[in-house]
């Protein structure tokens, strides 16, 4: 029987930086441009893909994806981030906390699972490159990117739904700028162990799996091209799945540093890491995707000269 005198939590408050007080403008002016050049980026990659006839190939299909994840991520965390940075605290509902945590878990779950994707895209033409087109038919693009969002919105709704059911008695105060799985599962005064075990297994399937299948598929990929004879040969392979490799090692550097290997860490250093892979992972993929892949550039060009 629960304690008549427990009272629970229906606001949650975010410290965010607390130690950016000094410098709280120019903070909150790096951040909206961050945000602004980051909505800009994506959205242009979306645009040039959909209007571009040289980018309807399944490579930019599921970068235009990746880049609505990014968008997703982005505008689920920063606009809440300038109002705390701006306010120098933010209170909100336990809803908008969990909402925050649900939309920010399915853009990590779906940016993990696109990367996959275009890691088993990159395996093909490289590999197979006679049978690339056949195989990653529009069927098959498009049934990779549903599913990729599906098991996303579903898996993670299930997740959220677990931690909901729990008993949260506080504090309700929460030292990080968004409502992360840890900060949350510490206001909760029930027993996590089986939140812990689900998250667990969630983890595997959506960040270590993915992992391993990219790695492998890497592997065969670096063996087709130490075979190709000349240089040049070697370096046009390569760079179709440069860009790619680059998104990968940054994004999964940030993720692993802070849910695998946090032993030993400050708040201060946490809050860093968190916001490299929630605002500048978002901000870096087109960038990278723009800077080293000529189909953009030209598809750019192109819609500046109509303008």
């Amino acid at each position: 029987m629960q304690d008549k005198n427990v009272t629970f939590i229906s606001d949650v408050i975010l410290l965010s930086f607390q130690n950016f007080k000094n410098v709280k403008p120019l903070f909150f002016t790096l951040l909206l441009v961050i945000y602004f050049a980051t909505v800009m980026g994506n959205v242009l990659i979306i645009i040039l893909v959909s209007s571009s006839k040289t980018l309807h190939s399944p490579m930019y299909f599921f970068l235009s994806h990746l880049s609505l994840s990014d968008l997703l991520l982005s505008t689920d965390i920063t606009p809440q981030t300038l109002s705390i940075v701006l306010n120098g605290t933010g209170t909100i509902s336990f809803t908008r906390c969990l909402s925050q945590f649900y939309f920010f878990s399915v853009s990590e779950c779906s940016e993990c699972l696109l990367l996959t994707v275009m890691s088993y895209d990159r395996f093909l033409a490289i590999c197979n490159p006679l049978r690339y087109h056949s195989i990653m038919s529009c069927t098959l693009r498009v049934t990779l990117v549903t599913m990729s969002w599906l098991f996303s919105f579903l898996f993670i709704l299930a997740d959220t739904t677990t931690i909901g059911l729990l008993d949260f008695c506080g504090p309700n105060v929460i030292d990080h700028f968004f409502c992360d799985y840890a900060p949350i599962l510490e206001l909760s005064c029930s027993d996590v162990s089986v939140v812990q075990l689900e998250v667990m297994l969630l983890g595997f399937l959506v960040l270590v799996l993915p992992f391993g299948i990219i790695l492998v598929s890497y592997v065969y990929i670096l063996q087709v091209i130490l075979k190709i004879s000349s240089i040049t040969g070697r370096h046009k392979a390569f760079s179709t799945c440069s860009s790619h490799l680059t998104t990968v090692s940054l994004f999964y550097t940030s993720l692993f540093s802070v849910y695998v290997l946090p032993t030993g860490r400050s708040l201060s250093t946490g809050k860093i890491l968190s916001m490299f892979y929630t605002m500048g992972t978002p901000l870096i993929n087109p960038i990278i995707y723009s800077l080293r892949n000529k189909d953009i550039k030209e598809a750019f060009k192109k819609v500046i000269n109509v303008a």
